[in-house]
């Protein structure tokens, strides 16, 4: 039954009216029909679309990506779904690797500070700061 208007909808699901019409603009969800001089309702289903797209971002996956899962929703094709969330399982791999280069850079550069106490120049700027061109001239 639709009997839901857009902000009732909209707060069932969490989210703001915005992002409902964001998600329809997107493709993400039908916006109904609206009766002449009346409201557009929704129902439970709609509510329920809005909460699986903000599941699939809560874990990482893009609207691009959501909008793909939307497709395969009839539930015959779970080996497409499995393809994009191993890509997706890759990429998060890739980012944590990449976070962790980062974390390892950085502990250097703060024990580099630590060990300098006093010093006019301070190690972390100075790794981070490009050298200076000599002008010879």
């Amino acid at each position: 039954m639709q009997a839901l208007t857009i902000s009732q909808m909209a707060r069932e699901a969490g989210v703001n009216v915005e992002t409902i019409r964001f998600y329809q603009r997107r493709g993400l969800l039908a916006e109904p029909d609206r009766p002449l001089g009346g409201i557009r309702r929704y129902g439970q289903v709609d509510v329920a679309r809005v909460l699986f797209i903000k599941a699939a971002q809560r874990i990482g996956f893009t609207l691009d990506e959501v909008a793909q899962l939307l497709q395969l929703d009839d539930g015959t094709q779970c080996s497409d779904a499995r393809a994009i969330a191993e890509r997706k399982l890759a990429d998060v791999r890739r980012r944590l690797a990449d976070l962790q280069r980062i974390e390892d850079v950085l502990t250097q550069l703060v024990g580099r500070c630590a060990a300098k106490r006093g010093k006019v120049r301070c190690p972390l700027i100075d790794a981070l700061q490009p050298p200076l061109a000599h002008d010879d001239a």
